[in-house]
């Protein structure tokens, strides 16, 4: 025999591989994405560890050992002398860490102060400009500082002290001599440094929080030293520089760790959809290959033998598949910090491949090859050799059976059972006992139940969802018409793929949704926390002057000034706030929305209530409440019920007059401002002018506090920044949907040569072909983003609701159509290459070409 190892089963499989690579690249290329996802992850959890440990280096790698007291006291200046006169110590360096307020602004403003000898391998900072302190009095501040507080060199600052007999504050003034760049806390606030003795001085500190010191000690002295140090200074602890910098690197990946796990949740759910298509895929080809398993079975081959070498088959595509995606991966990973540093982020790489990580990635990427091929080799090895050569090798028999039906339905009533047992114990607001873990943990649980729903339905669907979908595409012509058939006449393989697209669909879409309705609750918790750019109070809680809110009116820099008073009330047995601030002058009133009701013009006799009390009241819009001042109750009507707190912490909110017909002062308490102009000089301007406004013997001794919460408001910063995280990792999953519709797509055009070619000897162009199987491409996008919304929304509305249950549930139309118009466009130009295959077959050939 020529080629003896053909005759086994296992060569058979093997010879089959290398007669037709195309199929082999077809199942390889779900299990490289779904490799490349994970060694990704791990690449990117090693970028994102390096960068973090790299950028923020609490103990300079000099850093030897680091004393701290051990007794409660800090180390002094004769203890720290002690320490230097040390034999092996070659350098030491006192820390100080502590702030002060600064004056020269009716606007709060802080300085964290940090001791710091500013050069030498001791050294936290750098100088970016001027000069490092050498001398009392100066200080050298970081970018932060500069830029926020509009320092340079030069400038100078107050600081607020107490006095020295513990009553009072003394100003100090500090030149600040140079612009430094923090290398160890990276400008995590406003900071100024300075050498430990000019600081402790300038803080009235005695003695450092911190001793580093470096040493030129062999690496068989270290013990000798850290006892020599522990007799200089009595009850000191005394810790390596490496054993500090470890716990210090792995606090600080901490502060990563909820995101690393939150891209590993979402790359495991890619990896589960690349098993998907993968299964698929295999599925489709061991389906076209029936009539070669049946000369195998006819032959002798006993299925045992037949799925064992289909099983075997599969892994030796998994392993080099899992290998390209690891060299993909690393390779991607090299290309990140030049790229990131181009739009300056400078982000660090580590230097070799983690080998465990790599070795591990290929063999389990092996190990889902394996489990994807496992169903689709055991149907293929029991189909028996008689029918198996009477079959026309279609590959697509009935939809469903009826226990995969029955299975279907089971889960869709499990999912749905567990959603109704959420939607029944909805939190309400103001309850703190509510469990939201436990609860968002059955949640998804019901959504997993729900999705192997519909993997278990999803042949049963495709045709009642295509009649939807397209009847636009059958009034187009005869590609259409026949891209319709071509999808509905195999709902099964349709199914298969539109799952997989539905699943990517499901959660990009059930995370856009859930981010506008929390981004939308985040708008108004800015709105009530902060209604305007600046804030002013008596300090003591007392009333204001009234003809301040005239001043500050009269400064061109501001605007929407407005006066309000609150007053205490009684509400059953408890106390709360009622207060006279109009709703409608709120800058962000946009933002402020009602649960029940209306926010529009108050009407006297009307109130609206927060939602801590409306839901202890028991009351919505419409409803009577009570409330007592100084004893004497006053009846109102509901207007409206927020669905969260109030501004200013109100908790009953009426107008002037009521407040007036109750007994308050008529003299505000609160008054509001905004800057004339956006923009951080407007706002530079607008501090400036209620500065100058409460300059005066009776408005500046203190007495009126001046705040910028609007300032300190960062909850959408860091929302866009998890909802730009999240999405491009769910971006995976759909990139691996499309993988999936390719792959099926090219299957598709190499085994239906025959009815391709009987449509071109029918007179169908190969423009019309080339159409037929890209309509066929986008219908799979079609179907999956049609059935992933649909699963995904109502989803998306108990999660909110579990989640926050005052955040008002906001369907981002917009976005979640433009998703749904890229899946469609992305998958139909995934078929691009196969139609064009399939269009430049000659029908002679395709007509004579056997299976």
């Amino acid at each position: 025999m020529r080629n003896p190892w053909r005759a086994t089963v296992l060569g058979s499989q093997v010879a089959e591989l290398l007669r037709r690579p195309g199929r082999f690249a077809a199942t390889g290329l779900s299990l490289l994405i779904a490799a490349f996802a994970v060694f990704g992850a791990v690449t990117a959890q090693r970028i994102i560890t390096a960068t973090v440990v790299e950028t923020f280096r609490g103990t300079p790698e000099a850093v030897s050992l680091v004393v701290t007291p051990g007794d409660g006291e800090d180390i002094g200046e004769a203890r720290l002398s002690e320490i230097r006169k040390t034999p092996g110590v070659t350098e030491a360096v006192g820390r100080i860490d502590g702030g002060s307020p600064l004056d020269g602004s009716a606007v709060e403003r802080y300085l964290a102060l940090s001791a710091d000898p500013g050069t030498g391998a001791l050294a936290r900072v750098r100088l970016l400009d001027g000069a490092y302190p050498s001398g009392p009095g100066r200080l050298a501040v970081d970018t932060r500082a500069a830029r926020e507080y509009g320092l340079a060199p030069g400038s100078s600052l107050t600081l607020l002290r107490p006095g020295s007999d513990g009553d009072g504050t003394r100003r100090v003034t500090v030149e600040v001599s140079g612009i430094v760049r923090g290398t160890a806390t990276n400008d995590a606030e406003p900071t100024g440094y300075a050498p430990g003795p000019e600081l402790g001085e300038l803080l009235g500190v005695r003695g450092y929080s911190r001793v580093d010191i470096r040493t030129d000690t062999p690496s068989s002295e270290p013990a000798e030293l850290m006892e020599r140090i522990r007799q200089a200074v009595p009850g000191a602890l005394v810790r390596s520089g490496g054993e500090v910098r470890d716990q210090e690197a792995r606090e600080a990946v901490a502060e990563a760790g909820d995101t690393l796990e939150l891209v590993t949740v979402f790359l495991a759910v890619a990896v589960g959809a690349a098993v998907l298509v993968a299964t698929s895929t295999f599925r489709i080809v061991f389906a076209r290959r029936v009539r070669q398993l049946a000369l195998l079975r006819a032959l002798g081959a006993t299925p045992r033998r037949l799925a064992a070498a289909l099983v075997v088959e599969g892994a030796v595509v998994g392993l080099p598949a899992g290998a390209a995606g690891v060299l993909a991966a690393w390779g991607c990973g090299q290309l990140v910090p030049p790229v990131a540093g181009r739009f300056g982020h400078d982000l660090s790489v580590p230097a070799h491949v983690p080998a465990a990580e790599a070795v591990l990635t290929v063999l389990g990427t092996g190990l889902l090859a394996v489990l994807a091929v496992l169903a689709p080799s055991l149907t293929a090895s029991r189909v028996s050799p008689l029918q198996a050569l009477r079959s026309a090798a279609s590959g697509e028999g009935a939809a469903s059976g009826a226990g995969r039906t029955l299975l279907g339905l089971l889960c869709a009533a499990g999912a749905a059972l567990l959603a109704r047992q959420q939607y029944a114990g909805l939190p309400q607001p103001g309850d703190p006992e509510y469990d939201r873990f436990a609860a968002l943990t059955v949640v998804v649980l019901s959504g997993g139940l729900a999705f192997l729903a519909l993997i278990a339905l999803g042949p049963r669907l495709v045709r009642p969802v295509l009649a939807v979908v397209a009847v636009p595409l059958r009034r187009t012509g005869a590609a259409g018409r026949l891209a319709v058939a071509g999808v509905g006449g195999a709902p099964g393989r349709a199914a298969s793929v539109s799952v997989v697209v539905a699943l990517g669909v499901c959660l990009v879409g059930s995370t856009l949704t859930c981010l506008a309705s929390l981004n939308a609750y985040d708008r108004y918790r800015q709105a009530v926390e902060a209604p305007a750019d600046f804030h002013l109070y008596e300090r003591d809680g007392g009333t204001l002057d009234r003809s301040l809110a005239a001043d500050l009116a009269s400064r061109p820099e501001l605007t929407d000034v407005t006066a309000s008073r609150t007053a205490e009330v009684v509400e059953g047995a408890r106390s709360a706030t009622v207060s006279d601030l109009d709703l409608g002058t709120v800058r962000s009133g946009a933002a402020l929305t009602a649960r029940t009701g209306s926010l529009d013009r108050l009407e006297a006799a009307h109130v609206v209530v927060d939602a801590d009390h409306a839901h202890r009241l028991g009351v919505e819009a419409g409803d009577r409440v009570t409330l007592e001042f100084e004893g004497r109750p006053v009846r109102f009507t509901v207007a409206a019920t927020l669905p969260g707190a109030g501004p200013y912490g109100g908790n009953f909110f009426v107008t002037a007059a009521d407040l007036t017909r109750m007994g308050a002062d008529a003299a505000p308490t609160t008054v509001t401002a905004n800057a004339a102009e956006d923009g951080a000089q407007g706002r530079i301007r607008a501090q400036r002018a209620v500065t100058d406004t409460l300059t005066g013997p009776e408005r500046g001794d203190g007495r009126v506090v001046a705040e910028d919460p609007a300032a300190q408001a960062t909850g959408s910063d860091d929302l866009r920044t998890t909802a730009t995280t999240v999405v491009l990792v769910l971006g995976l999953t759909v990139l691996v949907a499309v993988v999936g519709v390719a792959t099926t797509a090219s299957l598709t055009v190499v085994e239906r040569g025959r009815e391709f070619g009987l449509l071109r000897a029918l007179g169908l162009s190969g423009a019309a072909v080339h159409r037929m199987v890209t309509v066929e491409c986008a219908l799979h996008g079609a179907l999956g983003g049609v059935l992933g919304l649909a699963l995904g929304l109502p989803y998306s509305w108990l999660v909110v609701r579990v989640a926050e249950t005052s955040a008002p549930f906001t369907v981002p139309v917009g976005q979640l159509a433009a998703v749904f118009t890229a899946l469609v466009l992305v998958t139909a130009a995934a078929g691009t290459a196969p139609a064009l295959r399939a269009s430049r077959t000659p029908p002679t050939v395709a007509v004579a070409q056997g299976d």
